[in-house]
């Protein structure tokens, strides 16, 4: 196997382009290649197969789509509230719209996952200790709700991704005056977070 961390950087970061623009059927070594530039057979000797490929581009957008440390931080300074679980969904949706190929590249993974057992267990592992992670944070972090809170929240935040990247037009004046995505980010919030009267309530009784 080639040892080069620079092109292979480059050879899974092309895979990502090929993924999310002809599908998992595309995505082929040859494919990446002519992506990359670089000579045909040079990702061969990168990659044992197309599992090792798949692989490193899971572990690859993980990268691409993980919050940036500096915003992480200066967004942690605010009080621990419904509109910090605001901020950070905005957060969300924002890095999801600036990597859009790395995001529709993960949605391709999943449908691929599908398809491959073996692939399914190991992307399974993947997302669901992204899962536990976002409930960790949020209960260390003090935020408003519990890890039912994040799950419902995880669900609604994937879907409005998933529409608005894939088929916009579904959402486009779905809630007249609620812009799109901005708008129904606050909505959802709004709809699962409990604000800080919803939690004096709720710790009253």
């Amino acid at each position: 196997m080639a040892r080069n961390p620079e092109r292979r950087a480059a050879l899974v970061d092309a895979g990502v382009e090929v993924l999310a623009r002809e599908g998992a059927r595309g995505l082929t070594f040859r494919a990446v290649d002519a992506e990359a530039g670089v000579p045909v057979g040079t990702a061969s000797n990168y990659f044992t197969g197309r599992d090792d490929l798949l692989r490193q581009i899971d572990a690859r957008l993980h990268e691409r789509l993980a919050p940036d440390p500096e915003v992480l931080t200066e967004l942690m300074k605010a009080p621990k509230d419904r509109l910090l679980v605001t901020a950070f969904m905005h957060d969300l949706m924002a890095r999801a719209q600036r990597d859009r190929t790395g995001y529709l590249a993960l949605l391709e993974m999943r449908l691929e996952a599908t398809r491959r057992p073996e692939l399914r267990a190991s992307y399974t592992k993947t997302i669901r200790g992204d899962l536990e992670y976002g409930m960790e944070f949020h209960r260390e972090a003090g935020l408003p709700g519990g890890d039912e809170t994040v799950t419902v929240l995880y669900l609604a935040m994937l879907g409005l991704i998933l529409e608005h990247l894939t088929l916009p037009g579904v959402l486009d004046g779905v809630l007249p005056g609620v812009s799109v995505p901005d708008g129904l980010v606050e909505r959802i919030v709004a709809t699962i977070v409990p604000d800080a009267e919803d939690r004096g309530t709720s710790e009253e009784r």
